[in-house]
């Protein structure tokens, strides 16, 4: 496939772009900073372009079979993560393409429990504005969910770290996914893993799922 990957010089989307260039696929890195796109792979195609504007959008996606948006808004900017999820829905809407966006863990819910991560009382503060964030941004895709563009959303688990690209995790879907001691993680190299299968072998449609170890 030809994939447009947004925020492609990030933590996570630098992974998305090896993850798809060790598959094979051709990959169109998209990033407001020419110098952040210097560090990606030669073979990458790049693109300057910002995910808040629908008509880079469009442009940078024209003729890929798929768009992965990665992006994640420097402390302070949170509100720009909804903002993006409505500019990826207009700059995708007449082109027919697939769109998979990596957002946040804060909208699943522990086993057991009625409310949602963020909604915890023990929650971190300091994390509330992303999160908070990521839940408006996923609220922006379901608003759309009979629209025309064919959109998944994967939610990480709690921890989300670099490390190792094992290929072996679970999938779920609204429940956060936690070991037997009540963690919840998975490497930036699996979500990777699990983002690409999905891109391959779509399973979730104008859905959310979760992936973790």
């Amino acid at each position: 496939m030809r994939i447009t990957v947004f925020g492609a010089s990030g933590d996570v989307g630098s992974r998305v772009v090896d993850e798809a260039l060790r598959r094979g696929h051709r990959v169109v890195a998209v990033a407001r900073n020419a110098e952040r796109l210097n560090t990606l792979p030669s073979e990458v195609e790049v693109h300057l372009g910002n995910a808040a504007r629908p008509e880079d959008v469009a442009a940078a996606s024209a003729g890929s079979d798929l768009v992965i948006s990665a992006t994640r808004p420097v402390p302070g900017r949170e509100h720009e993560l909804p903002e993006v999820a409505q500019s990826l829905l207009e700059g995708l809407a007449h082109s027919g393409t697939r769109l998979l966006v990596v957002g946040g863990a804060g909208s699943l819910t522990p086993p057991g429990a009625e409310l949602t991560l963020t909604q915890q009382p023990d929650f971190p503060a300091e994390l509330l504005p992303i999160a908070e964030a990521c839940d408006k941004q996923l609220a922006v895709f379901r608003a759309a969910e009979s629209g025309p563009v064919a959109w998944t959303y994967l939610s990480p688990s709690a921890l989300l770290e670099p490390g190792e690209r094992t290929g072996v995790f679970r999938i779920g879907k609204d429940e956060l996914l936690t070991d037997d001691e009540g963690n919840s993680s998975i490497s930036m190299e699996d979500l990777a893993v699990a983002l690409l299968d999905e891109a391959e072998t779509p399973r979730h449609h104008r859905t959310r799922f979760t992936a973790g170890y």
